[in-house]
């Protein structure tokens, strides 16, 4: 049961949290916008894709700023509570500081479900317009992709290799299909000098095939100078974009990262990580919560303007953590799981360590 007092911090908390995203938000889309104008008038992008591009925008990127946009709005009603010695009042009125934080802890928790459903099932569909447009106008000629030397193990028994893929003429080079028998002995091998997917009839055409089969102990060849055929994979699964853990939602993101591990593929740390994000977000929205009741629920010399300076220093700070960590999970062998944790265990004990501080 919601109290007065609950009702009153709780209503602050949430109309402070929304003024600042419709503060803040409209305020990313111009700074991008400033930036990416030349891009778009240069590449001829049609409005109605700019206008979608920003809608996507909102979200991706808002999604990723909410728990600081969370921090900053507690800081900055709370200091005016601070400031007109309403907490004072509060807690001299019997209340101890622990039910004091109790409206703070469910709007946090409301918090931590919206990001929550925002990251796992609204925010990876916005994230494909969102890539597909970043590559087509404002990162025109690079790679979405690792495009050479690419190799998949597409089950137990067959493996997949090209030396280079073109993911928009949809061709590969120097292809070869290799498949082995229950006993993991070579069956056959199937090369060409290219792989090229054919919408027009759905099949894959092979360029100069050769397909050597070893029966008996006895090498046999067959070779065509091309062939049209059908293999149990899209012509993507050759190399998938790099935001592709991006664009899933919970449960496809589980499964894709089954199968990617199962394939060997070497940047699985990445998808991880992507996975692990999610669910750290909305514990952050909890830590920061903590944090920021902490630094500005005490009234100081300084007043409103010192505990925002140290709440953007603090955001600024664990921003930095969380790609530093972010980072070494994806360029090297760093646990995704302890790159997610990490910032989130350092910023857990100085919140309690602050919480501490302030009650005293």
């Amino acid at each position: 049961m919601l109290t007065i007092l609950d009702r009153y911090i709780l209503k602050r908390y949430l109309i402070t949290f929304m003024g600042m995203l419709l503060l803040f938000v409209p305020i990313g889309i111009m700074a991008n916008l400033a930036e990416k104008i030349g891009k778009i008038i240069d590449n001829e992008a049609p409005l109605s894709e700019v206008i979608v591009f920003y809608g996507n925008f909102t979200l991706v990127i808002g999604n990723l700023l909410l728990p600081i946009f969370l921090f900053l709005s507690i800081i900055f009603f709370t200091s005016k509570l601070a400031s007109n010695t309403e907490i004072v009042a509060i807690l001299s009125s019997g209340v101890s500081y622990w039910r004091f934080l109790r409206p703070y802890f469910i709007g946090a928790t409301l918090v931590a479900i919206l990001i929550f459903m925002m990251g796992m099932f609204i925010v990876p569909h916005a994230s494909i317009g969102f890539n597909e447009f970043e590559y087509k106008y404002f990162k025109k000629g690079r790679n979405d992709r690792v495009t050479e030397n690419i190799f998949n193990q597409l089950n137990e028994s067959d493996y997949i290799y090209v030396s280079s893929f073109d993911p928009n003429r949809k061709i590969g080079y120097n292809f070869t299909y290799e498949h082995f028998d229950s006993i993991q002995q070579l069956d056959y091998k199937i090369s060409a000098s290219n792989i090229r997917w054919v919408d027009t009839d759905s099949v894959y055409r092979l360029t100069n095939y050769v397909n050597r089969k070893v029966r008996n102990g006895v090498e046999l060849i067959q070779t065509k100078s091309r062939l049209d055929t059908i293999f149990a994979f899209e012509i993507d699964d050759l190399t998938p974009v790099s935001y592709v853990a991006e664009t899933k939602n919970l449960f496809e993101l589980n499964d894709f990262i089954d199968d990617q591990r199962r394939k060997g593929a070497s940047n699985i740390n990445a998808y991880v990580l992507v996975k692990y994000k999610r669910w750290a977000l909305p514990i952050a929205a909890f830590i920061l919560t903590v944090i920021a009741v902490a630094v500005s629920s005490v009234k100081r010399r300084g007043g409103m303007g010192l505990n925002l300076a140290f709440g953007i220093g603090v955001a600024f700070v664990y921003i930095f953590f969380d790609k530093v960590f972010g980072t070494l999970a994806e360029q090297s062998g760093f646990s995704p799981l302890l790159a997610v944790l990490i910032p989130n265990l350092i910023f857990g004990v100085f919140a309690v360590y602050m919480l501490m501080k302030a009650k005293r």
